[in-house]
């Protein structure tokens, strides 16, 4: 899949022209890429389209006209699009009521999501299973990040059974403490195949 350069980003009032049509491409593309894990949890899976268009909403919210600058959101964001053999994704953490309640309350709540970074989300697909690699840095003893930046391994097995609407194929969230499964559907599986198709 190919990576974001310089000249793929609008300048803002460029941008604003076509900023709503964008929009609504990515929230209709999003239905089919975005799954629920229970309660708490959610999981967008992330392409080429996701990650130019939230390049291009930081550029407009920080209102960056320096070049620099705008490499920088780039690159911080450059590592959400898939490479060869590999699925990319955002989790996301949703613990309702946080900012009220109390910090010992508040650091209680987000200790109950430690641990999925050791194997905890799991794509299966038929026979295969691939444990989601996370990126490091957004989490500690004392905290995990509400975002978190993943990527699945996928190998052959797993991407026949991605196309084979006979094979399940599920996401698993397990950390000892919280878990959920939910299986994913057709409209999903046509999305991953296209962004594995489009990473070879």
């Amino acid at each position: 899949m190919r990576k974001i350069e310089l000249k793929d980003i609008r300048n803002i009032a460029e941008y604003e022209k076509v900023r709503e049509a964008m929009r609504a491409e990515i929230i209709a593309l999003k239905k089919n890429r975005r799954l629920e894990v229970g309660p708490n949890l959610s999981l967008v899976f992330e392409n080429r389209q996701t990650v130019l268009f939230q390049v291009h909403e930081m550029v407009r919210t920080e209102r960056l006209v320096d070049d620099r600058k705008i490499q920088d959101e780039i690159d911080a964001y450059q590592n959400l699009i898939p490479g060869p053999g590999e699925l990319s994704a955002t989790l996301f953490i949703e613990i309702p009521g946080i900012a009220e309640m109390p910090h010992d309350k508040a650091i209680e709540a987000v200790n109950h999501f430690q641990g999925f970074d050791a194997g905890g989300i799991v794509l299966v697909a038929g026979p295969g299973r691939a444990a989601a690699v996370f990126e490091a840095g957004f989490s500690s003893d004392e905290k995990m990040a509400a975002v978190q930046y993943l990527k699945f391994p996928i190998d052959a097995s797993m991407r026949e059974a991605l196309g084979n609407p006979g094979s399940e194929v599920r996401l698993h969230a397990d950390n000892g403490r919280y878990r959920a499964e939910v299986p994913v559907g057709e409209g999903t599986r046509q999305e991953l195949l296209r962004d594995l198709s489009e990473t070879m």
